[in-house]
C-alpha cells in the first residue's frame, strides 16, 4: 500500500531540519577532507624524503592540496633519474607512495607526485599535441588516435579537448597501450 497524503506541517519542518543537518555534515566533511587530503601530501613528502635520503639524492620537497588532491613536488639537480623515460620512474614512484599512504591511512590516495617540473612540462606538450590533433579533426573530419599515454597524460589530452566546441575525445585500449582518439562530436 502506499501513502499519498501530503506530509503534515510538522513532517516538512522535521525534514528540514534534517538536510540542514546534512548540509552541516557536508561542510565539516570537506573541511575535514581538507585535512586529511594535506596529511597523505605529508605522508606522502616524509616517504618522498626517505627514498631520496636512501639515493643519496638532494631535492626540496613541498607538500599541497590544489584541486582537490594531495601533491607533493620534489625539486632540485640531479633528478632526471627520478623521471625517467618518458615519466615511466616517475609513474612507479607515485604508485609506491600511493600505497605508503594506503598503508598509514588506511585509505586509497589520488596523490600527484611530481619531480623537477616534469609533469607542469608534460601538460605544456600535451596541451599542444592536443590542439594539433583537434586541428586536424576539424580539418579533415577524420578521427586521430593519439599514441599510448599515461593516466596523467590522457587526462591532460581530455581536458584540452573537451575544453573545445565541436570535437569528442575518448580513452580505448588497454594499459600500457591505453590511448586518445580525437573525432567530431555527434
Amino acid at each position: 500500500m502506499t501513502d499519498t497524503s501530503t506530509p503534515s506541517a510538522e513532517e516538512t519542518t522535521a525534514t528540514a531540519a534534517e538536510s540542514a543537518g546534512t548540509e552541516e555534515t557536508k561542510k565539516s566533511e570537506s573541511v575535514a577532507s581538507d585535512s586529511d587530503l594535506f596529511r597523505q601530501s605529508e605522508i606522502a613528502a616524509d616517504y618522498v624524503e626517505g627514498l631520496l635520503d636512501i639515493l643519496d639524492y638532494d631535492g626540496d620537497i613541498d607538500e599541497l592540496v590544489s584541486g582537490g588532491r594531495p601533491m607533493v613536488e620534489v625539486v632540485g639537480g640531479r633528478l632526471q633519474p627520478l623521471v625517467g623515460q618518458r615519466g615511466a620512474t616517475l609513474e612507479a614512484l607515485q604508485e609506491l607512495t600511493r600505497l605508503a599512504i594506503f598503508r598509514a591511512t588506511g585509505s586509497p590516495s589520488r596523490l600527484l607526485l611530481d619531480i623537477g617540473g616534469y609533469r607542469a612540462t608534460r601538460r605544456k606538450e600535451l596541451t599542444a599535441v592536443a590542439r594539433n590533433a583537434v586541428e586536424k579533426v576539424k580539418e579533415h573530419g577524420d578521427a586521430v588516435r593519439l599514441e599510448p599515454m599515461s593516466a596523467f597524460e590522457r587526462k591532460c589530452v581530455h581536458d584540452v579537448v573537451n575544453a573545445i566546441s565541436g570535437v569528442e575525445s575518448e580513452s580505448e585500449g588497454v594499459e600500457p597501450n591505453r590511448r586518445i582518439i580525437v573525432r567530431p562530436a555527434d
